[in-house]
């Protein structure tokens, strides 16, 4: 029985970005053609990866494998909600290689935990180091139906403190860097023997003493290999992958070995396009070749404990040379060096502050539902993993008591919510590449945007001016950008969204779709009252009353509005949250007066009358950015119908002509062949939009 084993480690983890009003993506230009990068990373790695191909040496297909079946991994918890809701032909194969794994190596999954939201542990106060294992191992259990046995550390950033909440709660492993070794001493002897500069055995665990007298195990990747693999095109070939692995064993030593490598799960197939072929090919050529034998960290700790122990150095990460300076200061780890880091730590002692004060508020708030808010608080992820009315009403009653309704039900919601937000504005994106400008910097301070406002609407106090302040200490590399409360205030504050918000969003649709009773505005809800529809030409005109609600929080609002389409993208419309039916009817009465006498001003001003609609115009502008696009798609309709109309008459006068000029050998005019393009591909469209095809037409066109 050999005792080479092999363990391949993928970190599959993308930051969280959706709009933190939305829980949604908008679209990323950058990830063009498609809608957002975890859209584009799917579609180049993850989903490969659930169903990758082995060639020979002909180019055929030998075999197709799910590569998550066959190597270690870890997926971030907010990245597995994103496939399960958008990529399920992908999330669930990822479940299924956890199955499948557990019974190749002896009842143990290849799947890890993560710490929720990747933030850097050793920065994080108990509370939140609590917080996150606790919802990690929540979200684990939920999706993959075990107990996580290991749990990847983001950044493997580790302290002794963060290790002993690990094993608070049951967690058997991590892994870490190579250079985050510090001394090793075997069980059996009392010398230590110095490894630092990456110079540990990386082919065996260690036990890691904590100072409550309780150990966990360590694993240590290779980190020669794990470079080759990440930066230096080892995945350019499957067989050199699978030898480069194998030929790190040690030849001369007959204990078993494990033979591991930790990089970004994105190297197979995102950062190196095929790597999740150059992956397959290599795990099945160790396994046709006995090179050696697959096994994952909590089998091969199972058959093989620790011999040794390991001293660790503390606040230290695999991806920052001064340790994890990377989060904190300007320490020179960079994406770019020509930018100076001077704003990160301005920015963490800014969100240091902003959570201290959301500390006070939601212990001011909660007193009067718990006693026991931040255990409540490490519970809440019942309620994120599972939103609906049931699920929530069994959480209130078991942590407030009894069964609440109404605006103290929307109270304890935000406040959690709240503090949620306070959790996912430490995701270390947001200090890992070059300014405060990036994009992954402006979601942090999204998150924290909405926890400040959720903190006024519930408390009534103001953080944001002060926030603003510390924002201001932290300057930008950026042309265009004085410090991050220059960012913040042209990023993160159009992005904020409120129930007004939403009710302008419903206004627009009553325009263009055929009085709607009930929207859904992503993570919101709006349903209507009385409505009313005018048309002249291309003039349009609505009025009505809707109530928004949150899916979230359970906020609800009713509002009045009025809205005049102009054409083009021109529209302006107002809103208003008090007016009684009399008040209503009498403004309606006057603005279809005015409208069908073709007085639009007259109609616009009627509006903005403060006696009738009071919260302030809005434009196109100031619709959200996934609503600017559908009103944009729904103004260009008509005029695309139009177009493909005339597309189709010039077609139709000169097909006669086009055939003879075939027919004779003669060049058809440049016009006329981009004029047949559009017409075929529109009537290629239109025949495949159809559930039944029309094969006759279909060889026609042909």
């Amino acid at each position: 029985m050999t005792n080479k084993y092999i363990c391949i480690h993928g970190h599959f983890y993308q930051p969280p970005r959706e709009n933190a009003w939305l829980e949604t993506i908008e679209r990323q230009e950058s990830a063009s053609p498609f809608h957002d990068w975890n859209e584009r990373i799917t579609e180049e790695c993850y989903g490969p990866n659930a169903a990758s191909r082995i060639l020979d040496e002909h180019k055929n297909i030998t075999n197709i494998v799910n590569n998550y079946a066959n190597m270690s991994f870890n997926f971030g918890a907010t990245l597995l909600s994103w496939l399960e809701e958008h990529k399920p032909e992908v999330y669930f194969p990822i479940l299924e290689a956890d199955r499948m794994s557990q019974q190749k190596f002896s009842g143990h999954g290849n799947a890890l935990a993560q710490v929720y939201n990747h933030i850097i542990m050793p920065l994080a106060n108990e509370r939140d180091k609590i917080t996150q294992v606790v919802w990690g191992i929540a979200d684990f259990e939920h999706r993959f139906k075990r107990k996580p046995e290991g749990m990847w550390l983001a950044e493997t950033a580790v302290d002794l403190a963060t290790l002993e909440v690990l094993v608070d709660y049951d967690i058997k492993f991590t892994i870490l860097a190579p250079q985050q070794g510090f001394k090793v001493r075997a069980l059996d002897t009392e010398e230590w023997t110095d490894v630092n500069g990456s110079r540990i055995d990386t082919k065996k665990p260690y036990w890691c003493k904590l100072p409550s007298g309780r150990s966990i195990a360590l694993f240590f990747y290779d980190g020669h290999v794990a470079k080759d693999v990440a930066f230096q095109r080892l995945l350019n070939s499957g067989k050199n992958f699978a030898y480069r692995v194998a030929g790190t064993a040690n030849m001369y030593d007959k204990s078993p070995q494990i033979l591991n490598i930790a990089t970004d799960g994105e190297s197979y197939g995102h950062h190196h396009k095929h790597g999740d072929m150059a992956l397959s090919f290599a795990v099945d050529y160790i396994e046709h070749h006995k090179l050696a034998q697959l096994t994952n960290y909590a089998e091969f700790l199972e058959k093989f404990p620790p011999t040794y122990e390991v001293l660790i150095h503390e606040n230290s990460s695999w991806s920052c040379a001064h340790g994890i300076e990377r989060w904190r200061s300007n320490c020179g780890c960079t994406s770019n060096d020509h930018h100076h880091q001077l704003w990160r730590a301005p920015l963490r002692a800014a969100l240091d502050w902003l959570r201290e004060e959301l500390k006070e508020v939601y212990e001011q708030e909660m007193q009067a539902f718990t006693d026991v808010p931040w255990e409540m608080r490490n519970a809440f992820i019942e309620v994120i993993l599972d939103r609906s009315d049931k699920n929530l009403e069994s959480f209130l009653n078991r942590w407030c008591g009894s069964s609440i309704e109404g605006i103290k039900k929307t109270k304890v919601l935000r406040v959690l919510e709240m503090q949620r937000n306070s959790l996912l504005m430490y995701t270390s994106c947001g200090w890992f590449f070059n300014d405060i400008a990036r994009i992954e910097a402006q979601q942090i301070l999204q998150y924290a945007a909405r926890a400040i406002q959720l903190a006024k609407l519930e408390a009534g106090v103001d953080l944001e001016a002060h926030f603003l302040e510390l924002l201001a200490l932290a300057p930008s590399n950026e042309r265009g950008y004085e410090n991050g409360a220059d960012v913040y205030k042209k990023h993160v504050l159009p992005a904020k969204l409120s129930l007004n918000k939403v009710s302008m969003q419903h206004a627009v649709y009553s325009l263009f779709e055929e009085l709607p009773e009930h929207i859904e505005v992503l993570n919101y809800k709006s349903d209507s009252g009385v409505q009313y529809k005018y048309e002249a030409g291309q003039v349009k005109m609505a009025i009505g009353k809707v109530r928004v609600r949150s899916k979230i929080t359970h906020a609800n609002a009713e509002y009045s509005f009025a809205i005049l389409y102009l054409g083009q993208h021109h529209l302006v419309g107002n809103t208003s949250s008090i007016m009684d039916d009399e008040t209503f009817e009498e403004m309606h009465q006057k603005m279809k007066k005015a409208f069908y006498k073709s007085q639009v001003v007259e109609a616009i001003n009627i509006m903005n009358s403060p006696r009738y609609l009071n919260r302030g115009t809005f434009t196109f502008w100031d619709l959200l950015k996934e609503e600017q696009r559908k009103v944009l798609r729904n103004m260009a309709q008509a005029g695309l119908e139009k177009a493909e109309s005339s597309y189709h008459e010039i077609y139709d006068s000169n097909y006669q002509l086009m055939n003879v000029l075939k027919i004779a050998n003669l060049d058809v005019p440049r016009l006329f062949r981009k004029n047949l393009e559009v017409v075929i591909n529109s009537d290629l469209r239109g025949i495949f939009k159809r559930e039944n095809i029309n094969l006759r037409r279909l060889e026609e066109l042909v």
